[in-house]
């Protein structure tokens, strides 16, 4: 009997909030620390008592085991603990608690650039990655080719990769994890930064790796991408193993569950605790609550909040996710139209007038914000629920790009939409003005 290609029993991760980690693993560490130690001091003495720290379990008892040449998904909401794990499988982090286990050589990709050095050309970073993958040097140049023409940065290759843009970045660090041949590969939702074409490209080359026989554990929001590719998935909630199974089982709970978690009393908040996401209600276009919708008939998102503090012309963005990817959106950064300010309880609508999707088939609606600046989330992005399109699309015009990408493809497309906020003012956004 074969053994597992990834194996963890009791895995725990523990980080302190409001103060220092307990332990100081290097030098960088140790002068970070140094420097920082009479600032936290001063900020203690002026609020006349010592910080408390709080333990915060982002993994707590995780079990799992990965057959050699499975392709596993990893699922669950935004801070479950999906980057925690997989940073823990890649040797970034160690455990607090418990021990995982991964035979065979790792490529891993969780953040954009993951493993390349900002001074070094792209050609430069390739050879080192395979290195430090105890590659020769051989194989990595009889590969080097192939690696360059699927990242599409044969013009760039000789520059430095602090030049890159992210999605170049995305693109070169993704080609070297999938060409240098690991047994098992380990990629986080770090592809979202590509472009739809890219991303597509992406997870072909997955399914290819995961055809070779290797082993291939996956996260992403993408629950078509993660039933298509994987046999089996694994969900996490708050850090523990909410379910695994049958990919297709896993994601019709976890959807399920989504759907509860909308009618929660706080959907999200602020890392302060100074605004909540208290709500979030889909209209149809009579104005009633509904979870199912006809095509071609408005779509209302009540945005409902609580700020403690007030917070000055800050942005919000509400995403429309198919089964292949992001569809449309409303975003206030590209649109030029923010709320000035926002103070107490109140709430933002967004109203698309005719709804373009196509019907028999289950949409996800995801919400996040940030700060006036951009430097600060106000809210992460968050899954807060689900909505059915019902009936026939019969005369609604659905043709080229746009029913190429509400059927199947990831191609956004833009439509038109109008918020309306608390102080009455509505501005009006359509597509061919958009980010104007």
């Amino acid at each position: 009997m074969n053994e597992p290609a990834v194996r963890a029993r009791g895995l725990g991760k523990k980080y302190l909030l409001g103060g220092s980690q307990a332990s100081v693993r290097d030098l960088r560490d140790a002068l970070r620390h140094a420097v920082a130690a009479p600032l936290r001091w001063a900020g203690r003495r002026d609020a006349g008592a010592r910080a408390t720290r709080q333990e915060f379990w982002a993994l707590r008892e995780v079990d799992f085991d990965v057959a050699p040449g499975e392709t596993v998904g990893v699922i669950g909401r935004n801070g479950a603990g999906k980057s925690t794990l997989l940073k823990i499988l890649s040797r970034i982090t160690e455990p607090t608690e418990g021990w995982a286990e991964v035979r065979g050589r790792v490529s891993s990709l969780l953040e954009v650039g993951t493993g390349f050095h900002p001074e070094l050309t792209g050609r430069e970073n390739v050879f080192l990655n395979g290195a430090i993958l105890g590659m020769r040097r051989t194989e990595i140049a009889r590969k080097f080719d192939r690696i360059v023409a699927f990242a599409e940065v044969e013009p760039f290759i000789d520059t430095p990769v602090k030049h890159y843009s992210s999605g170049m970045k995305v693109r070169l660090a993704f080609s070297v994890a999938a060409h240098l041949e690991p047994e098992v590969l380990i990629i986080d939702e770090v592809l979202a930064v590509g472009d739809a074409a890219f991303q597509a490209k992406c997870l072909g080359k997955m399914g290819e790796v995961s055809g070779e026989g290797r082993t291939v554990l996956f996260v992403s929001h993408n629950m078509s991408a993660v039933q298509t590719l994987c046999e089996r998935a694994i969900w996490l909630e708050r850090g523990q193993v909410e379910a695994e199974g049958a990919s297709g089982d896993v994601i019709q709970d976890y959807l399920g569950r989504l759907a509860e978690v909308a009618k929660a009393d706080v959907l999200a908040r602020s890392s302060d605790g100074c605004f909540e996401l208290r709500r979030v209600v889909l209209r149809n276009g009579d104005g009633r609550e509904a979870a199912a919708l006809e095509p071609g008939t408005a779509l209302t998102v009540d945005i409902e909040y609580t700020a403690r503090e007030p917070v000055e012309r800050p942005y919000l963005w509400i995403g429309i996710y198919g089964q292949h990817g992001p569809l449309f959106g409303a975003n206030m950064l590209l649109d030029g139209h923010r709320a000035d300010r926002l103070e107490g309880s109140g709430t933002i609508r967004c109203t698309f007038p005719h709804l373009p999707l196509l019907p028999q088939q289950t949409y996800l609606l995801r919400v996040g914000g940030r700060t006036a600046d951009g430097r600060h989330l106000l809210i992460p992005s968050t899954e807060v629920g689900l909505f059915r399109v019902t009936g026939r699309a019969r005369g609604l015009g659905l043709h080229g790009v746009m029913a190429d990408a509400l059927a199947g493809g990831s191609t956004p497309v833009l439509v038109p939409y109008r918020w309306e906020f608390a102080d009455g003012s509505v501005h009006e956004v359509a597509s061919e003005t958009w980010g104007k």
